[in-house]
């Protein structure tokens, strides 16, 4: 079981087009929108990161992060589907960048749906949600560890941990990394 040591954590929410990200306090009792970061879909070079990877491996040292946490896109039935497979591999790539500092998964569902039902009792107008709802899931994915991290005194979801392979990286830069769940 992994010690909670303080200082601030990171929530990651990974769509297809935009990355959100939001960050706790160091006492991990709140959660509050960081970025919304463009994602970097071009092939990176062996040995190279994403710009919206490196962004995040900014943030993580910049803030001195103890914890990052990354949304599990669940089907309502618990099920995993491509958005859970696709992930689960950045959640590796950015385990691999970020080493030490644990990745954990978390069960995201609803997450997008929560942060648009939060953005608009906010009085935000639906189309500017776009800009800002992959920071808000953020937000919802981060707050939700949180609770969990005090209710239960451990860290919330699975580990993610890498183990690199004798293969070349692939497009998503996972290839040749595993990951188990601890």
């Amino acid at each position: 079981m992994e010690a909670i040591v303080r200082g601030p954590r990171l929530g990651v929410d990974v769509g297809s087009v935009r990355v959100g990200l939001a960050v706790s306090d160091p006492d991990g009792l709140i959660a509050t929108p960081v970025a919304t970061l463009a994602r970097d879909t071009r092939k990176p070079s062996a040995g190279q990161l994403s710009k919206d990877v490196e962004q995040i491996v900014r943030e993580v040292h910049e803030r001195g992060a103890q914890c990052v946490y990354v949304g599990l896109p669940r089907h309502l039935s618990g099920a995993e589907g491509a958005s859970s497979e696709a992930a689960r591999a950045y959640a590796v790539w950015l385990a691999q960048a970020i080493a030490p500092v644990t990745v954990r998964m978390v069960d995201e569902r609803m997450s997008t749906v929560t942060a648009h039902q939060a953005l608009q009792a906010s009085g935000r107008s639906g189309r500017r949600h776009r800009q800002v709802v992959d920071q808000a899931a953020a937000v919802v994915i981060l707050q939700y560890a949180l609770d969990a991290e005090r209710a239960t005194g451990r860290r919330p979801g699975e580990q993610v941990v890498t183990a690199r392979g004798a293969g070349e990286d692939d497009a998503s830069g996972a290839a040749g990394l595993g990951t188990t769940v601890e």
